[in-house]
This record gives structure tokens, sequence and C-alpha cells, in this order.
């Protein structure tokens, strides 16, 4: 396969573009991952009998290999990230085809653990090519687009779900399947129909850089708090207010409409606001949704809140590419890949052992759980309020001043 910088690049029509491979891949994680979430919590219930500590213990170990994404460092030293995108992807599709074979934890915890490698070195890499390959200018607005676009995917694959699950009365196994499936076609078109995009060389080994400190303060929190929400949230819809599985994929489906319209308006928002400002925002209303999820356990809020607390949820999350394009601001080009890497682990520190803990606290008191997670939203407030207006290399924080930094 040809080898194309990206000068060279914007020469190709736009079906051949990094922006288009970018757009494919996007679209292609969410078809697997995404309905593999959705899923997941009524299948493991009616089928494998999960408890709180189960689906803990589960989601534990499905955050290793993010924890393990350092290793993404020493992969591309002998494989080109675009080669690992793909390869992530066909793992995470393999996977997720054959989830529903054999319902028992043993077998789960397996295919749960090659997923999680496709998806998180998938994630990996894909954040570096994106802050490689989109220009500063651009990157907000882009990536706002390219959320939508995930979420599109998602639309289609949970629309098509909610109107043939009870019609066709499909079975988990084939829904799996056919997902995993359309995963692993869009990777192979995607490794066939594209040359290999040459940007700056990256540093092949791990970075830690002292100025860098905020960004991976900011990365371990926004891990900590988000596994709460992956782990417990849905699975409070089933357990609590007894969803099922098209009930469930219709609350997904509504996140999935409403991202694809806010994604790109929150692009433009964080281009024209700033990063800061995006963040704070972000975490200001995290804050009050946790609360509010706490609410529904000690005051006994209806099902309508709590539907409407999980979408305002998503909405928030996809405000969390401002943290990227911070990155990108303060950055050497040459750290992108390896410090990718650095803070995929890091968000993942917490998601280890997190899930699992917090599992034995969820059969005593689920509102403690969601009390928690406010906290550390709180603690992320708090970080961003250290975010400069307008961060660059030499002004990372509010308390650098503008000054020239050598190459380290």
């Amino acid at each position: 396969m040809a080898i194309v910088d990206l000068q060279t690049a914007r020469s190709l029509p736009f079906w051949r573009s990094p922006a288009m491979l970018l757009i494919l891949m996007s679209a292609a994680m969410p078809l697997a991952f995404a309905t593999w979430s959705a899923l997941l919590n009524n299948f493991v219930i009616e089928r494998a009998n999960f408890t709180g500590v189960e689906i803990g213990w589960l989601h534990s170990v499905r955050e290793v290999p993010g924890f393990l994404a350092i290793g993404v460092i020493f992969v591309i030293i002998f494989m080109r990230e675009q080669v690992l995108a793909v390869v992530s992807l066909l793992m995470l599709g393999l996977a997720t085809a054959v989830t529903a074979w054999y319902p028992s934890f043993g077998w789960l915890m397996l295919v749960t653990v090659v997923s999680s490698i496709g998806f998180h070195y998938y994630e990996t890499v894909n954040q570096s090519l994106q802050l490689q390959w989109l220009p500063k200018d651009k990157a907000p607005r882009m990536m706002g687009w390219l959320v939508a676009v995930g979420s599109g995917a998602s639309l289609l694959s949970y629309g098509l779900l909610v109107a043939t699950w009870d019609l066709f009365d499909l079975t988990y196994n084939t829904v799996y399947m056919i997902a995993g499936g359309a995963c692993m076609a869009i990777a192979i078109y995607c490794a066939v129909m594209f040359p290999q995009f040459e940007g700056e060389l990256q540093t092949k080994k791990m970075v830690l850089r002292r100025r860098y400190w905020l960004y991976y303060a900011l990365q371990f929190m926004s891990g900590a708090r988000r596994q709460i929400f992956l782990v417990f949230a849905a699975f409070m819809m089933v357990e609590r207010f007894g969803f099922e599985v098209h009930e469930v994929t219709a609350l997904f489906l509504i996140n999935f409409v409403a991202n694809m319209i806010f994604a790109p308006m929150m692009g433009r928002a964080v281009h024209h606001w700033g990063e800061r400002n995006a963040l704070i925002f972000e975490y200001t209303g995290l804050i009050a949704v946790f609360l509010a999820y706490g609410g529904i356990y000690f005051f006994g809020w209806g099902v309508v809140l709590a539907a409407s607390l999980y979408v305002l949820d998503h909405l928030f999350f996809a405000l969390a590419f401002a943290l990227k394009t911070y990155f990108q601001k303060i950055a050497d080009p040459a750290d992108i890949a390896p410090t990718a890497a650095v803070a995929f682990t890091i968000s993942h520190i917490a998601a280890v052992f997190l899930p699992a803990l917090l599992g034995y606290l969820w059969i005593t008191s689920p509102g403690a759980v969601f009390g928690l997670a406010s906290a550390m939203a709180g603690m992320s407030l708090g970080l961003a309020l250290m975010i400069p207006r307008h961060p660059e290399k030499g002004r990372e924080t509010i308390f650098s001043r503008p000054r020239h930094v050598p190459a380290e």
C-alpha cells in the first residue's frame, strides 16, 4: 500500500482522504461496541443471571486493556498507527460477533477482554490520528462531526433493532453477529481502499512531560467518573425499572439522535468559547446529573426523570473532545501518539478496580455510587478552572506564563 504524506493527501478525492478514513472508522466502532453495550445488561441478567457483583467484575476486567493501552507505544514500533486502528476494529468486530455463543461468566469474560483490546487500542490510535491529521483551527468542529457520524451509525443499527427485535423475534446471537460482522466489513474496506497516510514522525517511547500534568489529571478524573456512568446508569434502568431490550435500545436511540443534532454545535461552541469554558459547562452539568441520579434512589423519583438524565448524561460526555483539543494546542506534534497511549492508561487506572469495588457498594446503596460520581465531577470542575482561556505550548495552565519551550 502506497505511503502518502498529508500535504499530498489534500489532492486526493474526498472518498480516499484522511478525513473520510476517520469518518468510516468512526462509524465502524459504534456498530459493534454500542450494540454490545445496548444488549449487554439484558443479556447478562436474562441469560447469565448476573447481579451487580458480576457486572462490576466484568467491567473491571474490560478496563484492564485500557490500563495497558500504553502498550500501543511498543506496537507502533513495528506497526503503523493506521494499520493498528484497522486491526483493532477487526478484533472488536470478531469478539462482538461471538459474544452470545456461550452465556456463561467465563466466556463473557474472555470475549470481553478480546473486544476490549480492540476497542481501547483503536480509541488510542484514533485519538492520535485525529490530532495529527486535523488542523488545529478545524479540529473542534471536525471532532464534533465525527461524534455525529458515530451517533448516526449507531442510530441506524439501533433503529433497526428497535423496529425488528419483537417483529422478527430476534435473538441476542443474531444481533451480535450482524453488528460485529458490519464492523469487520468496514475495517477490511478501510485496509484495502486507503493509502497509508504519513503525518509528523512520532516519538516511539513513553513520554511523560511535567508541563502536561493538568491534562493527565483531567484524564484520570474523566476515566474514573465515566466508569460509574458506563457501568451503572444503564444497569439501573434494567434492574430498578425493568427496562426490556427494545426499551433500553430506544433510550440509546434517543441519545444518538441528540448527539447527531448537538455534537456539531458543540464542536462550534468549543471553537468559539474555548476548551476551558466547554469543560466547565460539562462538569457543572455532570454534577447536577449525578446528584439527580442519587435522588432517584434516595427519594424514589421516577423512570421519566431517570431516562431524561441518561440522555443529558450522554450529551455532556459528548463534550469530552474538548480535552483532546486542549492537548493538541499545548503538545509537541511528535508527542501526540505516545501521550495518547499514556493518557489512555492514566484514564483507566481507577477504571480497573472501581467498577468491581462499586459493585459491592451498589448492592448496599446505589445512590451512594452516584454521589461519589458527583464528587468526582466536582474535582474535574476544579481542575478545568486551571485551563487558560487560550492554551498553547508554554501556557498549559493559568499558573504558567507564555515562554519558549525547548524541545524535550
